[in-house]
């Protein structure tokens, strides 16, 4: 403040001093705020692991079946989770992509763990946060479902968590509260089910349409109507 003092007239110090005062504390938080810090998001090198389908046969099991290709989530540096398949960018900063679970099969009257490699749910993953969210997909069975993404829109046979059960087409929009398309096309369960239960969808772009198929059974095509949905893309904010 003396500094400040000598480039002033004595006359002009009780107006400008005052005036500067009061400036410092607004400006001073704003020049002096950390910057946001920066975050990387990679996934690791692949490694195969055992995997059996859970509810497999010896007659339906194959080589498929036998191993699980797994690899690491990681952010600045830090394992967060392991993943399996390939990643889907839903925008030029957040994608998609599915958890591989390794979950303990050991009975309660087991003396020691049995660990399982297991395809779980999927998640998104937020490139400039580091933010991980899980995805509640309607109807998605780990075992039966296996998502196809085209923008923010997976499709996908899901199976339903009621008395009657059945075998669903599902197409799902991310930040939609209900699912696009929910057709039943088969019922669940099935003792003698094939394996994968349904083929991968099969998207086009305009008209926007999908096709999903039950291994075995006849292919559908459902005509897919909206736009884009709103996706939660923080900003950082946190950080500062």
């Amino acid at each position: 403040m003396a500094a400040l003092e000598s480039f002033v007239s004595p006359a002009l110090n009780r107006r400008i001093l005052p005036l500067l005062l009061t400036l410092i504390p607004s400006v001073s938080p704003w020049l002096f705020a950390a910057p946001p810090k920066v975050h990387t998001v990679t996934l690791g090198a692949i490694r195969k692991v055992p995997y059996t389908q859970l509810d497999a046969t010896p007659e339906t099991r194959s080589d498929e079946t036998s191993t699980l290709k797994v690899r690491p989530l990681v952010v600045d540096d830090r394992q967060k989770e392991w993943t399996t398949g390939d990643s889907h960018d839903i925008t030029d900063r957040t994608f998609a992509i599915r958890r591989a679970l390794h979950i303990n099969d050991a009975l309660p009257t087991d003396s020691t763990p049995h660990w399982l490699w297991q395809p779980g749910p999927w998640i998104t993953v937020d490139r400039v946060t580091g933010h991980i969210t899980a995805l509640h997909l309607p109807d998605f069975d780990p075992v039966v479902s296996n998502a196809v993404w085209f923008r923010d829109y997976a499709a996908y046979c899901g199976t339903a968590n009621t008395a009657k059960g059945g075998l669903f087409a599902i197409v799902a929009q991310l930040g939609a509260r209900r699912p696009v398309v929910q057709k039943q096309i088969g019922r669940w369960p099935q003792s003698d089910h094939f394996i994968p239960v349904c083929q991968p969808a099969k998207w086009q772009r305009l008209p926007m349409r999908v096709t999903l198929q039950p291994t075995g059974g006849d292919p559908i095509t459902y005509d897919v109507l909206g736009t884009a949905s709103i996706i939660e893309e923080g900003d950082n904010s946190d950080e500062n």
